[in-house]
């Protein structure tokens, strides 16, 4: 990998990471020369990045605003759910037919750190989530469904992170993942599947009652 490929790499993580954690908030101004300055960063590699950013829908380009962060709304957040709900069972399904050893010890460490994190440290809540999420996909051993539910967490995340001042949105969802690895351990893709599932649409559930009282239907 070339200089120029790694330093557009590094733009895109930071400018990614400030999208979906609202620090760039759903309709703001994107300017190129401004964030090349802010992140330290040549401005080819930031409008390379912004590129990217685009063509993942996480940043909207037209002739008359410019660039800018794409708005947030409620169906957005339905349409996600509709697919990680399906995507995250089967990949639970496949975990429990396809996880090493490796894998489980893993997916234990995980929930054993679950547990030693304060219940209102909501964002250390939500990054072990995504790294339980993660664990349980490469457990399936399938590079796409790997590549794809990464993508879409991309567009998740900043939803989720709208949701995550108001409290309650995490402590139910993660206490799930005691169950969830269990039935993988037992090799019990039935229960993995429905787990997963209840675990998916009760966290979406929670997090569009709250938005759905500030975000755009």
């Amino acid at each position: 990998m070339n200089l120029v490929r790694v330093d557009t790499q590094r733009a895109y993580e930071l400018i990614w990471d400030k999208i979906t954690t609202c620090e760039l908030a759903p309709g703001a101004t994107i300017d190129p020369g401004q964030l090349a300055d802010e992140l330290g960063m040549g401005l080819t590699s930031v409008r390379d990045a912004i590129g990217w950013l685009a063509h993942e829908s996480l940043v909207q380009v037209t002739p008359r605003h410019g660039l800018y962060v794409a708005e947030a709304n409620l169906p957005d957040l339905d349409y996600l759910s509709e697919v990680r709900l399906l995507l995250e069972a089967q990949a639970a399904r496949l975990a429990a037919q396809r996880a090493s050893a490796d894998d489980l010890v893993v997916l234990e460490t995980l929930r054993a750190e679950q547990a030693h994190i304060p219940a209102d440290d909501r964002h250390r809540l939500f990054d072990l989530d995504h790294k339980f999420h993660q664990a349980v996909t490469r457990a399936t051993r399938n590079k796409y469904l790997v590549q794809t539910l990464d993508h879409l967490f991309g567009l998740s995340r900043r939803l989720w992170y709208l949701a995550l001042p108001q409290p309650g949105v995490l402590s139910s969802a993660v206490g799930q993942h005691v169950e969830l690895v269990e039935a993988i351990k037992a090799r019990d893709s039935d229960r993995a599947e429905r787990v997963m599932r209840g675990h998916v649409h009760d966290f979406y559930d929670r997090v569009r009652e709250i938005l759905g009282r500030t975000l755009p239907g």
